[in-house]
């Protein structure tokens, strides 16, 4: 822009006296300095942006008031992003509490339901402790293997369980305790408790930490794109929609609404195509967050964990001697000689007889009313980037309806052209902003490569599978994440997450509340309230 200083303002127009004084005060209230202000209008040749004809603005002034009108319309496509982010990350901060707070109830009642095992609790408490420290690393980030770490436990559980119901002099090593814990899968001594207890927490846990994944990659995605700058064909576009008037002198015309949605059209074309994947992840994430309060719901997976050891436990108690029998035609007799066949212990008859069925879990009623207040604000978010340009609209122009006394970018009058459509392909016929519809935004498109992949990692969790994508370099973390704590994931290795990391997320969001006051920005008359200062 250096050469603007090059052009001398041009004299007054011949007989003109119409005094500046009002473009003066607006020009003066924006921040800039008035002497740049002719005193009277002067001819408007020099004008790039604005229709040509007695003005008074300057080339100067022309150029301040363009670059004026990109940054205030940046800074409302921040402002809408960072309200729409504080809504992802108080859903993200109200799902990790619930879901913490879930996992912590089930763990504290593990000496309730498991005590009357007796020593086969109290001598083990730290096994069981083990399963629940791996489920919630596994939910914070950690790259365990589910799969295999229940099954591990399972076979420890297997030995301890044995050796317990042993004759105190009959002894076992370490190598025939690993021949018996082998047993686990061809005998099942645990009846069908293990496998369908792993079906049930690998799905409740998988995609438990998706969704929490989904809505930090949504707030990063909404971060990123909300800081794309406007191009330089949109800033000329928003010059002649915003304040063009002003320096033709009919400031009091609003921009007809048709005007200013061909301009926002083009300017937001490649925001617009986020759209069809933007869609198609909120929908997953609803799918998911719908999924946690079917049955078995989630908090009836989580809470029932224990009582299903107990029944493991039992069933194999209740079962001991048929057990031991096929471990003696597997791994052969225990190596000291002891009093015969060992018997099952007495502990068995002291245990009670607890089952899943009596034993009440938590009520599922919290839950479900937690996932529609989720589902709602999910689905009030689906249409953001092409409800963004209306919105916008409705902020920088109101009050444009009156469509024969509207500024149509040249004068005070009707607007003829039509609405283009969103994104970019359908920019190419755009009567208000220059668009190369084969040069698409790089960075929007690496976003909506983001979209797709978490909303596969999503799908793919619906369905109980658990995704490690290995084309990341670190892993999610930071505070406020609720992934891992104190920035470091235990036992993480790259490549758990699809994206950067980043560490500067909003940090400023306000507190979860049920309210909709902060999540109705997607509607066009409620995102206007959220616009305003």
């Amino acid at each position: 822009r250096g050469f603007s200083a090059l052009c001398a303002a041009p004299g007054p127009v011949a007989g003109a006296d119409r005094s500046c004084s009002d473009l003066r005060q607006f020009y003066t209230g924006k921040g800039f300095t008035s002497e740049r202000v002719p005193q009277t209008e002067i001819s408007g040749e020099h004008l790039r942006m604005c229709p040509q004809g007695p003005t008074c603005c300057t080339s100067t002034m022309e150029e301040d008031l363009a670059g004026l009108s990109t940054k205030e319309t940046e800074g409302l496509i921040r402002e809408a992003g960072r309200s729409l982010q504080a809504v992802f990350n108080g859903l993200h901060r109200s799902f990790d509490m619930y879901f913490t707070e879930l996992h912590g109830r089930s763990e504290r009642s593990l000496q309730e339901v498991l005590s009357p095992l007796g020593p086969l609790y109290s001598q083990n408490s730290r096994l069981y402790g083990d399963l629940y420290t791996d489920l919630r690393q596994y939910y914070r980030g950690s790259a365990l293997n589910l799969d295999e770490n229940l099954s591990e436990f399972w076979s420890r559980l297997l030995e301890r369980t044995f050796k317990a119901s042993a004759p105190t002099d009959v002894s076992l090593s370490e190598d025939y305790l690993e021949c018996v814990a082998k047993q686990q899968e061809t005998l099942r001594p645990f009846g069908d408790v293990p496998r369908d207890m792993k079906a049930k927490v690998i799905r409740a846990f998988v995609t438990a930490r998706s969704f929490v994944q989904g809505l930090l990659v949504s707030a990063d995605v909404v971060r990123k794109v909300s800081q794309v700058s406007l191009s330089p064909e949109c800033e000329r576009a928003l010059m002649k929609l915003l304040y063009c008037p002003h320096c033709r002198g009919v400031a009091s015309a609003k921009p007809c609404s048709s005007y200013c949605a061909n301009v926002m059209k083009g300017c937001l074309a490649n925001q617009a195509d986020l759209n069809p994947e933007w869609q198609n992840l909120i929908d997953t994430m609803i799918q998911v967050a719908s999924s946690f309060s079917t049955e078995p719901s989630l908090d009836v997976v989580l809470s029932s964990i224990p009582v299903r050891i107990y029944e493991a436990v039992h069933y194999l108690q209740e079962n001991m001697d048929a057990f031991t029998a096929k471990v003696y035609q597997t791994c052969g007799m225990p190596g000291e000689p002891g009093t015969g066949s060992p018997t099952p212990h007495e502990q068995k008859k002291k245990s009670g007889s607890l089952t899943a069925s009596e034993y009440k879990p938590s009520p599922t009623a919290g839950l479900r009313l937690e996932m529609q207040v989720h589902i709602s604000k999910l689905r009030e978010m689906r249409q953001y980037w092409i409800q963004l340009s209306l919105a916008l609209c409705g902020k920088l122009a109101p009050g444009g309806n009156s469509q024969d006394k509207c500024w149509n970018g040249i004068t005070k009058a009707r607007y003829l052209p039509e609405v283009m459509g969103d994104g970019l392909a359908n920019q190419i016929n755009n009567p208000e902003v220059e668009l190369d519809i084969t040069k698409p935004d790089m960075t929007i498109r690496q976003q909506i490569m983001q979209l797709k992949i978490m909303s596969n990692r999503l799908k793919n969790a619906l369905d109980g599978n658990d995704v490690d994508f290995q084309d990341a370099s670190d892993d999610i973390s930071g505070s406020g994440s609720g992934m891992c704590v104190g920035g470091q994931c235990p036992r993480s290795r790259p490549g758990l997450y699809a994206y950067s990391p980043d560490n500067n997320r909003v940090r400023g969001a306000a507190a979860f509340q049920t309210g909709f006051c902060s999540l109705l920005l997607l509607l066009p008359v409620t995102l206007l309230l959220l616009l305003q200062r």
